[in-house]
């Protein structure tokens, strides 16, 4: 199946974009911000979800979610990890990519285009969902730190700083097997990133919008991927970004005082040090209306 196909029936977009301060022990280093394919999720401070963007799948069933302390979001769902190890989902579950409820002991979430993946205490991880590819094909992976969740592949990061990845593979997003001080990991439509421990970047896949060419950042603290995009945010603050630009969704230069960012299918979000947002690309469905969302964190 050819990658435009794939991108028309599912999309996924990464939400760990923290990972390097997470581990097996820890909620630290998740995800309080989440891009879908046309939709945007936040918890505020007051522990309150926040959303915006398409709806068709009820996504917005998020608005009554508590006690969440990071989002992940998919093409058309997204899903919650609780304080208490839980994890909560809403929107779309034609592949059971919400049946989520029986999940416990998870630390860690990463929603894909049709997919759903969870880290677990012990440093093991399940999935549900579309498994096609698969991408759900991850029962035998142990010492994982972070997980990321492509279109329909599912990376793994170890604790050995090694990465393993399954799934669909016809562009070599999962030829991750020798990479090596590897700090997070973030998965797109088609490609997958890793960042290293000197600030660097990573690339495998799909590359025919130049979003695999990040050879040159440096200083990079968190990585986001979307639909045909890539995104690093810089110690400084700042934000870079390369790949497909046809909505604007790489018109990050000017950004600043940013602490965490996502990326959805055709948009990209960050969170200010101030706790307020901004975005650029797409919103056709609404899905950076975000300038009036406070308090995120």
């Amino acid at each position: 199946m050819k990658y435009i196909r794939m991108t028309i029936i599912s999309f996924l977009v990464t939400s760990l974009v923290l990972l390097s301060a997470c581990n097996s022990d820890t909620l630290s280093g998740q995800s309080i911000l989440a891009s879908g394919s046309a939709h945007t999720v936040a918890i505020q401070k007051s522990d309150s979800v926040l959303f915006t963007g398409r709806d068709m799948e009820k996504q917005s069933d998020v608005i009554h979610w508590t006690n969440v302390v990071a989002v992940s979001a998919g093409t058309a769902h997204t899903i919650g990890l609780q304080k208490d190890g839980s994890v909560l989902a809403a929107g779309l579950n034609r592949q059971k990519q919400c049946e989520v409820g029986n999940w416990n002991g998870i630390v860690g979430i990463a929603a894909g285009g049709a997919h759903s993946v969870g880290l677990k205490k012990n440093g093991t991880v399940v999935a549900i969902g579309a498994n096609e590819f698969n991408q759900c094909d991850v029962a035998d992976w142990t010492d994982i730190i972070a997980i990321a969740a492509g279109n329909a592949h599912t990376v793994g990061l170890k604790k050995d700083g090694t990465v393993v990845a399954t799934g669909w593979n016809e562009h070599g997003q999962c030829d991750v097997s020798n990479w090596k001080e590897v700090t997070a990991i973030a998965a797109g439509g088609a490609h997958t990133l890793a960042l290293l421990n000197d600030g660097t970047i990573l690339a495998v896949g799909l590359n025919n919008e130049n979003q695999c060419n990040v050879t040159e950042w440096s200083e990079i603290e968190a990585i986001v991927a979307g639909g045909g995009h890539s995104v690093g945010l810089k110690k400084d603050g700042t934000v870079v970004a390369v790949g497909r630009n046809n909505e604007g969704q790489c018109n990050t230069s000017e950004w600043k005082k940013i602490s965490a960012i996502t990326a959805g299918n055709a948009h990209t979000v960050g969170l200010k040090n101030n706790g307020t947002l901004v975005a650029t690309g797409i919103n056709n469905f609404g899905q950076c209306s975000v300038d009036e969302w406070k308090n995120i964190g």
